[in-house]
C-alpha cells in the first residue's frame, strides 16, 4: 500500500522537520535517512515540484521545508510522490457495476479512505511530537539547544 518512494520521501520531511527552519544537504538526508543519494535526489524534485521543499543550489544552499512543520501532513507528501488510489469505479470494468462498487471494493475503498483520513489527520510534527520511547527514524541529530 505504501511504496518506497513515499517511505523515503517521510523519511526525508521527517528529518527536515526535525532540523526546521534550517536546511540541509541532501547528502546529510541520505545518510541520516538511510536512503541512496541517487533515489533521494528523484524524491526530492518530487516534494519541490509539490512545492514542500526549497532546493538551493551552491555554497549556503540545500534543502528546506517551504512551510512548518505542523502546517505538512503525512498525506501531503503522499500525494507529491505517490497518491493513494481511491477505487471510483468497477477496477473489473463491469458494466453492470460501473460507478457502483461491488461489495469487495466498496470494502477496499473504505480502508483506503481510512489511511486517507488518518494520513490527513497527522502533521509532521505530531510525528516528532509523538510520546514514544522509539524516535523517528535510527539515530535522530540532537536538537539544538536555546543558546
Amino acid at each position: 500500500m505504501i511504496t518506497q518512494t513515499v517511505e523515503y520521501a517521510l523519511r526525508a520531511m521527517i528529518h527536515l522537520s526535525h532540523h526546521a527552519p534550517d536546511a540541509q544537504t541532501t547528502e546529510q538526508i541520505a545518510v541520516a535517512t538511510k536512503v541512496p543519494s541517487a533515489y533521494l535526489s528523484k524524491v526530492l524534485q518530487g516534494l519541490r515540484r509539490a512545492e514542500l521543499l526549497h532546493l538551493r543550489r551552491g555554497i549556503g544552499g540545500g534543502v528546506s521545508l517551504v512551510k512548518p512543520p505542523d502546517e505538512i501532513t503525512i498525506l501531503d507528501v503522499v500525494n507529491a510522490v505517490d497518491p493513494l488510489q481511491r477505487i471510483v469505479s468497477c477496477p473489473l470494468k463491469l458494466a453492470s457495476h460501473g460507478e457502483k462498487l461491488c461489495p469487495l471494493h466498496r470494502r477496499m475503498d473504505d480502508a483506503m479512505a481510512s489511511v486517507e483520513q488518518a494520513f490527513a489527520n497527522s502533521t509532521l510534527a505530531d510525528v516528532l511530537a509523538d510520546p514514544s520511547t522509539s524516535v523517528p527514524l535510527c539515530n535522530p541529530p540532537k536538537r539544538k539547544s536555546g543558546r
